[in-house]
């Protein structure tokens, strides 16, 4: 059965999402999310929940034309290593996904037609879009959607983050796919048996490291020879400097088998600015640029003045500050190993400074345990530990640490580096020595797991455990807290297998209550996202999690 399926035959769990939606247990998103995760199309999840008809693509997008966007030119590697979605930009018009991630919370199929998931959600069977050809000519089928999904499963390979995200198809003792767990059973055929059951695995699917890749990739290659799906070429790509993404001449599925089609522009221009938004905005001044990747600070206020339009959205994008428990000092002693000193930190610190001086009070608190409002699991009866300075700096002193200097990493653009300088500052005020090493992206990015004590940023995810199995779960690639936690591990585990919100709520309360104890991080707010483009522009709006979908934007006639 395809996704188109369920309009008819309604998933009974899907019935218990629109039960919770309607008693408010449940937010829109969340049950939008939920509901097509398991196969329902967008049209048939807004009908379960009475929310009338979803919106439609503009019909007849303006064809052709170039856009140019400013954005970090990051170095290639293997999809399934991507760390930021910068990357993705470069490559999907050529690489492309399974599976879709709308703002809206919805999912739809794009290299799958669609997906059906049984009543316990441990098996996935995969309807794989008949008739697409790789741009050299060959047919796409069941066994490269197989193929690829295996390839997330290896956990031996370095920096693979989509090993969490198929954490149920995965034999630990081999750290590769489990057998039986991918199964082809036609052409245009993929059965998925999860060990338990699992409501992240199609919303796995759709993030930004699960390009589909060809069967001869090859990371090392030149990008102009990448073989995709998709219908168009990567005619440069220098880093920090500028890539080009052109049309190709391959035939592209998407406009027979998508509404509204899509790729109407001929080039997209990605054009590296660094990370200064004033260069961001006298580039825009200067008409060299006509797309901003994102929109920040008091920049925002700037762009409106241009005239540019702001897209916006509430997310739970974020930014943690925090200690890595593995980090020694010269003589082997783990320097953040201590509960003590680690709750030390987050008690110094007061959020609300961090939202007003970092990122000017454009989104809402966070309590330190990378779960809040956004996600409907999320327990607020479950607070963080108190702000309280002096209590900060017993807590260091008596862990022995009274006289130590931290020293506090950050990239060098203007929230990140600004959010960072006032927890350093705060520290500082409370008699815990700090100081705040400022580096260049280019420097940053490189090992920005391994840092003893470093910021980072944080994309929005649209379920409430697919962050915490991403960051906090035991030896995980994206682990950069150095954080391993028996208990933490098997109650993640158990919440990703229920399905009621309410059960599920339980068991997340469980899981803050420890990141908060442990003082894992700083996690001080949940930003609102914002993107500026150029009148002219149309179908740039910015997407909730950043997921590149420049093929549904144009250049208005």
């Amino acid at each position: 059965m395809t996704q188109r399926t369920h309009a008819n035959r309604r998933h009974p769990v899907a019935q218990m999402y629109a039960e919770e939606f309607k008693a408010g247990q449940i937010d829109r998103r969340e049950f939008l999310a939920r509901t097509t995760a398991l196969g329902l199309t967008a049209a048939a999840a807004y009908t379960l929940g009475g929310l009338g008809a979803p919106a439609q693509a503009a019909g007849h997008a303006q064809r052709g034309g170039t856009i140019r966007m400013q954005s970090e030119v990051r170095a290639h590697k293997d999809p399934r290593t991507y760390d930021w979605t910068q990357m993705a930009y470069v490559t999907h018009g050529v690489i492309e996904y399974l599976i879709e991630y709308n703002s809206d919370g919805t999912f739809r199929g794009m290299l799958l037609e669609g997906w059906e998931a049984n009543e316990d959600a441990t098996q996935f069977t995969l309807k794989v879009r008949q008739g697409i050809k790789w741009n050299n000519g060959d047919d796409f089928t069941a066994e490269d959607v197989a193929r690829n999904i295996e390839r997330w499963c290896d956990k031996a390979v370095e920096g693979n983050s989509m090993a969490a995200r198929m954490a149920s198809l995965v034999d630990e003792a081999t750290s590769k796919a489990r057998d039986g767990a991918i199964q082809v059973v036609d052409s245009h055929t993929v059965l998925l048996t999860a060990s338990q059951p699992d409501i992240t695995l199609i919303p796995g699917m759709a993030d930004y490291p699960a390009a589909i890749v060809h069967s001869s990739y090859d990371p090392t290659a030149d990008l102009s020879t990448l073989v995709g799906t998709g219908p168009m070429k990567i005619s440069s790509n220098e880093v920090g400097v500028k890539a080009v993404i052109e049309k190709s001449g391959h035939e592209w599925w998407g406009d027979a088998a998508l509404e509204g089609g899509g790729w109407f522009i001929d080039t997209l221009e990605i054009i590296d600015y660094g990370q200064d938004p004033a260069a961001w905005v006298a580039a825009a001044e200067a008409e060299e640029v006509d797309v901003f990747y994102e929109t920040v600070g008091d920049f925002i206020d700037i762009m409106d003045g241009l005239g540019w339009q702001n897209s916006n959205i509430a997310t739970g994008s974020t930014i943690v500050i925090r200690p890595n428990q593995l980090a020694e000092d010269g003589d082997g002693n783990k320097i953040y190993g201590d509960k003590r000193v680690r709750q030390a930190l987050a008690m110094a610190v007061n959020n609300d400074v961090c939202l007003e001086l970092g990122y000017a009070s454009r989104g809402v608190g966070a309590d330190n345990c990378h779960v809040g409002p956004v996600h409907p699991e999320h327990d607020a009866s479950v607070g963080r530990l108190p702000y309280d300075p002096a209590k900060a700096k017993a807590l260091m002193d008596e862990a022995g640490m009274g006289d130590f200097e931290h020293e506090v990493q950050s990239i060098d653009d203007d929230w990140r580096k600004n959010t960072t300088a006032a927890v350093v500052a705060q520290l500082n005020d409370a008699g815990i020595k700090a100081r705040h090493t400022i580096l260049p992206g280019s420097t940053f990015w490189n090992d920005w797991t391994k840092y003893a004590f470093s910021s980072t940023n944080w994309n929005h995810r649209p379920l409430g455990t697919q962050v915490l199995a991403l960051a906090y779960k035991s030896g995980e690639a994206w682990n950069e807290f150095g954080f391993a936690n028996e208990e933490f591990d098997t109650l993640l585990a158990q919440a990703n297998s229920i399905a009621d919100a309410d059960a599920r709520r339980e068991v997340m309360a469980k899981m803050q209550a420890i990141l908060i104890d442990e003082g894992v991080t700083i996690q001080p707010y949940w930003r609102s996202l914002y993107r500026h483009s150029a009148p002219s522009i149309v179908g740039a709006e910015m997407h909730i999690a950043y997921l590149p979908q420049a093929y549904k934007w144009s250049v208005a006639g």
